[in-house]
């Protein structure tokens, strides 16, 4: 909760500021930096805390708590000078060893933190997560209070914006609620709403226009139409599959779709059957599904059907895959795919497809199986689960044969998609283990430049031939704004700071 002086201080300009109600979506699954994998966390998350590196309102990076930084002529020592300004909500400096601390609580493996991965590029990151080496052997070091050393095992042209990720922010310790960013938590209420407040200690605090900010949870999207509809809402998470011209012819420019780095796919459960040893299993599922019908009738807000799993518009992947055979010769393969795993009209495959609360999941389910049923004779079991409940079965594998799948890009570059099916990724929920794969992931990692991306685009091409995934389609940013909301830009991120946002 929130020191009453707080409340009292922002009371003196209360009456020309004003709240700002936004949708979450789902739950989110943790409010811990080093714990939370959801989007409805990153984007709660990076209202509360701010990292090194941070973003202005049209997802471009920009100085958060490090002033400025410098990069040695081998691109592997990044030397961060913090804001001497940047204060915790209770006042305290933030000083370089709250990263360290932080760094090295994400790669304790007792953590358990399922985002720790994005930090292996630092010197021993690997080795200390996997419990091999002590958290003091990591390549990060406060110098002094306000300075920051970070060592590379290799340079990486976007670890400025793997910064921007609530995994990297400092560590706000075990003495209470505490946050580094432009908001404070007062009030949480579990399937409901996250009250904020504007964070008076915060280094840039007085460009902080808004009252307060709430962000509430609402899964479904009629419902946060509804909300939205009802002047309940300011900013809604997204909209309803399937309704975009009626929409658009309700709300005009109040409708917001914008392309997105985001890919969404179904998994296959590997490390057990009946998809273990049956690649061309796999591929009939895949073949048999009619993206376009999907994207245009079951979705129909503009998505971009997928054949591949990396989005177009991502640097050096200017287009998406093509579909691998015309649409009746696609149906024929997949049927004789499907006969040839042993499977038929006297023994049908029998699956459960797992996937999260949302209207919008259980219409595409609905259409898949529906497909699978008419062109193989599948029979489909859809199994509908809470958000916290599917990400722990997903995580676990004992239960998953096919789930519900998709990635947003913390940073622009395609190895962001394509380290999650690394063998020994802890994002890996297809249990994907192939030599030839990590092979490739791994010569990129020690390669720049034009031989980097062909590693990378290998690596793509083999994870779709081992049929580990069924890509379905690519995101588009979907929300409803208010006219009266500045300061909401679209971006291929489709990332929205609170801070940047002002109500008249």
């Amino acid at each position: 909760m929130v020191p009453v002086f707080f409340v009292l201080m922002l009371a003196a300009n209360a009456a020309t500021a004003a709240t700002l109600h936004r949708g979450v979506g789902p739950e989110p699954d943790s409010l811990d930096i080093h714990t939370a994998q959801t989007l409805s966390a990153l984007n709660v998350l990076r209202d509360l805390h701010e990292g090194l590196i941070t973003f202005d309102a049209g997802a471009e990076l920009v100085p958060g708590v490090a002033e400025s930084w410098t990069v040695s002529e081998d691109g592997k020592t990044w030397t961060f000078r913090l804001d001497p300004e940047a204060r915790w909500s209770d006042g305290e400096p933030i000083v370089a060893a709250d990263f360290v601390a932080g760094w090295r609580r994400a790669l304790n493996p007792a953590t358990a933190s399922p985002t720790a991965a994005l930090l292996d590029v630092v010197t021993n990151a690997q080795a200390v997560r996997s419990g091999e080496a002590d958290a003091e052997s990591l390549g990060v070091e406060a110098v002094d209070r306000h300075r920051l050393e970070v060592r590379l095992v290799r340079p990486l042209a976007w670890f400025d914006e793997l910064l921007t990720h609530p995994v990297t922010y400092p560590w706000p310790g075990d003495r209470g609620e505490r946050y580094s960013g432009a908001f404070v938590l007062a009030e949480r209420v579990p399937g409901a709403h996250l009250e904020l407040l504007p964070n008076p200690a915060w280094r840039a605090a007085d460009t902080v226009a808004l009252e307060g900010l709430i962000w509430h949870v609402i899964e479904q999207p009629n419902v946060e139409l509804a909300r939205y509809r009802a002047g309940q809402l300011h900013v809604t998470e997204t909209i309803p599959p399937g309704r975009v011209d009626w929409l658009r012819e309700q709300f005009g420019e109040e409708l917001r779709i914008s392309p997105y780095l985001g890919s969404f796919y179904l998994g296959f459960n590997l490390a057990r059957e009946p998809f273990a040893e049956s690649p061309g299993l796999r591929r009939a599922l895949s073949l048999a599904i009619d993206r376009e019908l999907i994207t245009e009738r079951v979705l129909g807000s503009g998505e971009i059907p997928a054949w591949g799993l990396v989005p177009p518009g991502m640097p050096g992947w200017s287009e998406g895959r093509q579909p691998p055979l015309p649409a009746a010769e696609r149906l024929a393969e997949a049927e004789r795919l499907y006969r040839a795993a042993g499977y038929g009209e006297h023994r049908p495959l029998k699956v459960e497809l797992r996937f999260n609360t949302s209207l919008t999941h259980r219409r595409m389910a609905a259409a898949i199986a529906a497909m699978w049923k008419l062109h193989l004779g599948v029979q489909t079991r859809l199994v509908n689960e809470e958000w916290k409940v599917f990400v722990t079965n997903r995580r676990q594998g004992r239960l998953t044969e096919v789930f519900r799948g998709g990635w947003i890009a913390d940073w622009r570059d395609a190895a962001n998609f394509l380290q999650l099916f690394v063998s020994d990724h802890p994002g890996n929920y297809t249990f994907f283990d192939d030599q030839r794969y990590d092979e490739l992931m791994g010569r990129a990692t020690r390669l720049r430049g034009p031989e980097r991306l062909e590693m990378l685009r290998a690596a793509e091409s083999r994870l779709l031939e081992e049929q580990a995934i069924i890509p379905l389609y690519y995101y588009v940013s979907r929300h409803l704004v208010k006219p009266e909301v500045s300061g909401f830009k679209d971006n291929p991120m489709d990332v929205h700071l609170s801070r940047w946002m002002t109500l008249p």
